[in-house]
């Protein structure tokens, strides 16, 4: 069995139905509506639910950042590498993430919640030198990772080259890059592949890659945190593709000749 804390790795769980659970323990001094509406999340998924102390949640989870919820699950299930050949939505540009050996979990995490928002299609780890998908790395994620099809390959390599025999080209994200980040089409069947922390990419990932894209940077320091590099590309990658999504949509659009009425955008503080 594994641990996983908090409300939303918990939740995400729990809703995305991959994983396996034996119990879950919440803290009998929190009370509160988030915690109630979780509860009946449980409930109705036939997810059992035991009230504990806070300090035997604490020992559970090998951590106070637990905010008053752990589960008992069973391991995560990864994908082989040629489940990501195919995309997660048919018909739709391949976008995969890999991982050239970050070992900081909570770099880990907020990849995986990036790639989750950006419409990732699947991610690609290395099982050595590099951080596992732990308790921490899933709550980093806020349980987005809990949606990603994730798979782990002892070499990167040559996953790299299985995926180019796919037809997607690999595109590493390094500081001596050719090109500019967004002065690249994005839109194609494509992987995006962030190195190490401090490092960068392996010499012989970084010679495996079609194209070398780099961000500029304007300051004193020559590169990004990795989580925050990586959040910078795939979300442009994710603008590319839904701005031609957004034509494909509009040319399919018959004019009437009479305007439509514009809707309210939500966003913050909406």
């Amino acid at each position: 069995m594994e641990v996983l804390y908090g409300v939303h790795p918990v939740e995400e769980a729990i809703k995305a139905g991959r994983r396996r659970f034996d119990h879950v323990l919440v803290a009998r001094e929190r009370q509160d509506e988030r915690l109630e509406r979780l509860v009946a999340l449980c409930r109705q998924a036939g997810v059992r639910v035991r009230q504990e102390s806070r300090e035997q949640l604490t020992l559970t989870a090998m951590t106070p950042a637990h905010q008053g919820v752990v589960a008992l699950v069973r391991g995560q299930e990864f994908y082989t590498i040629e489940d990501l050949y195919q995309p997660e939505r048919a018909g739709a540009a391949r976008l995969l993430l890999a991982l050239d050996g970050v070992e900081d979990p909570q770099n880990l995490g907020a990849l995986m919640r990036v790639a989750d928002g950006a419409g990732v299609d699947g991610v690609v780890l290395t099982e050595r030198r590099s951080a596992p998908l732990s308790p921490v790395a899933v709550k980093a994620s806020a349980g987005a990772s809990e949606h990603l099809r994730i798979a782990r390959v002892v070499n990167l390599v040559r996953a790299l080259e299985g995926l180019k025999k796919q037809n997607l080209w690999i595109i590493g994200l390094d500081e001596r890059g050719e090109s500019d980040y967004d002065q690249f089409d994005l839109t194609g069947d494509c992987v995006l592949v962030l190195g190490r922390e401090g490092a960068g990419l392996h010499d012989l990932v970084r010679k495996t890659c079609d194209h070398l894209l780099r961000i500029p940077m304007a300051g004193g320091v020559s590169s990004l945190n990795v989580s925050a590099a990586g959040a910078v590309v795939l979300y442009e990658a994710f603008r590319q593709r839904r701005n031609i999504a957004r034509r494909a949509e509009g040319a399919a659009v018959p004019v009437t000749g009479v305007a439509s009425k514009a809707k309210k955008q939500k966003g913050l503080g909406s």
